[in-house]
């Protein structure tokens, strides 16, 4: 190869290398406290959810805890309605008709879930009060972390971790109580009488509190939470957000309060840093859309209160769409939201109708595997069977028992049974039948369980009846 066909090859080293840590350390965040329109609302849907979780369990409803879902004893009581392991695809259902529900509110207002009502936004915000008042505003939590240990720092640290740790009790107390009845479960949890899953769950779900929502917070909507992933999916122009104006807000910058912003050429955007000291999740809002943001509004809230004092109009940030900030009309109703009110609607309905025309009875019959049959002294064929009949209400009730077959039968054994709420009842019995009335080896019949209060009320199921013919 000749010398002018020859590229020449120079190293080029770069002046400065640098790391980059996939595992990067966490940068805590220090929330500031804001108050506002939209933190007002939240306290109209976190605080229901955390009344209701630690109240719940100590109604009675019909003489019994209001929601107990009893493993040993295989009924899951909820109010009035007594559930059991065979009715696990009324459940299927309904966190269907949930999740169908989470999608629609998702293409309407997008994380507004996270934002307001999710459990650990909720249980994060009560840690979070608990971290201000035992260590005091943002900038004394900032000081009080680079400061020394001193006496007065192991002390706030001691208060808040207390309170911290003893909500996170609470709750792990709480969420036993609904599986083991709360009356119970306290005296037993102070007297150390508590069974070995009593406390282990007791101690699983009080460590995951206090680290989810002590420890993680945001760590958890950022990288644990799968919603935050496959929002994006649900999401559309029309879809409701919390943005930043930057039409209005740019260029940004710092000014007196009553100084004229077009002489220096500003908008309204003071960049004072507010509406990241207030974040949660430690974002920048004015930077557009990010997956982090839970929709909590507090930087809406904060920005409002410095527009306020700026004498500017509120809702540099607000909740809007994408459409809107770019100047196109916004639509409420799309053909995806109103398909899935629609399939919302067809299965609340559904469901409703089938938890109100559930029969509270079940019936099982288990037939003599030893012998296909037997014959008496008589000559009549006979099967032997075992019926367990389960009384899936929350009162005692007195059924009948019958058999529905082609050909006559004879039932040896009970036919009026008691059983009690919530219980099963075996009952042995034989069916006998003449072989001159058989034409063929065998038959399908069919046994039926009727209450004798409401004889609407029955269940039956199937079985053979399997002998010899005469022929």
């Amino acid at each position: 190869m000749q010398d002018q066909d020859r590229i020449a090859v120079q190293e080029l080293a770069p002046t400065e290398v640098g790391e980059l840590d996939l595992y990067q350390k966490r940068e805590k965040i220090y929330t500031r406290k804001i108050e506002g329109l939209y933190q007002r609302y939240r306290l109209f849907t976190g605080w229901p959810l955390l009344l209701g979780y630690f109240l719940l369990p100590w109604f009675n409803w019909q003489g019994q805890q209001s929601v107990l879902f009893n493993l040993p004893a295989r009924q899951f009581n909820i109010f009035s309605l007594t559930f059991w392991p065979q009715d696990f695809p009324l459940l299927a259902w309904l966190l269907i008709i949930a999740a169908w529900g989470l999608f629609a509110v998702t293409v309407w207002a997008g994380r507004v879930w996270c934002g307001y009502t999710c459990p650990q936004t909720v249980w994060t915000s009560i840690f979070m009060w608990a971290e201000q008042l035992a260590e005091g505003s943002r900038n004394r939590r900032i000081k009080l972390d680079q400061s020394p240990w001193s006496l007065e720092k192991g002390l706030r640290k001691l208060a808040k971790h207390s309170m911290w740790f003893g909500f996170a009790a609470f709750t792990g107390i709480t969420f036993v109580g609904y599986f083991s009845p709360i009356r119970e479960l306290l005296p037993n949890l102070f007297s150390f009488h508590l069974s070995s899953w009593e406390a282990a769950w007791m101690l699983f779900f009080t460590l995951a509190t206090y680290i989810n929502a002590g420890w993680l917070r945001e760590q958890v909507c950022m990288y644990m939470c799968p919603y935050a992933r496959f929002q994006s999916v649900m999401f559309d122009a029309d879809t409701l957000i919390v943005s930043y104006d930057p039409r209005r807000g740019e260029p940004r910058g710092s000014r007196k309060r009553n100084s004229d912003k077009s002489e220096h050429q500003l908008g309204d955007c003071v960049d004072c840093q507010l509406c990241v000291q207030v974040c949660p999740t430690g974002i920048d809002i004015r930077d557009g859309l990010q997956y982090q943001c839970i929709t909590c509004a507090l930087c809406i809230d904060a920005c409002d209160s410095v527009m306020e004092k700026m004498d500017y109009d509120p809702g540099l940030i607000r909740y809007t769409t994408e459409n809107a900030l770019e100047g196109i009309p916004s639509r409420v109703l799309r053909p995806r939201l109103i398909g899935y009110i629609a399939g919302i609607l067809v299965m609340i309905a559904l469901f409703s109708y089938t938890v109100a025309s559930r029969v509270p009875l079940r019936v099982d019959v288990l037939r003599d595997r030893n012998q296909l049959y037997s014959e008496t002294s008589d000559g009549l064929i006979e099967n032997t069977y075992t019926l367990k009949i389960l009384n899936m209400d929350q009162s005692p009730h007195q059924y009948t028992l019958s058999v529905e077959s082609p050909h006559a039968l004879k039932w040896i054994g009970e036919q009026a049974v008691a059983v009690e709420a919530g219980g099963v009842y075996t009952l042995p019995m034989r069916l006998q039948a003449n072989p001159d009335d058989m034409r063929s080896p065998g038959m399908d019949i069919e046994f039926v369980v009727t209450n004798s209060d409401d004889p609407d009320q029955k269940a039956s199921t199937e079985s053979r009846f399997i002998g010899a013919t005469s022929r």
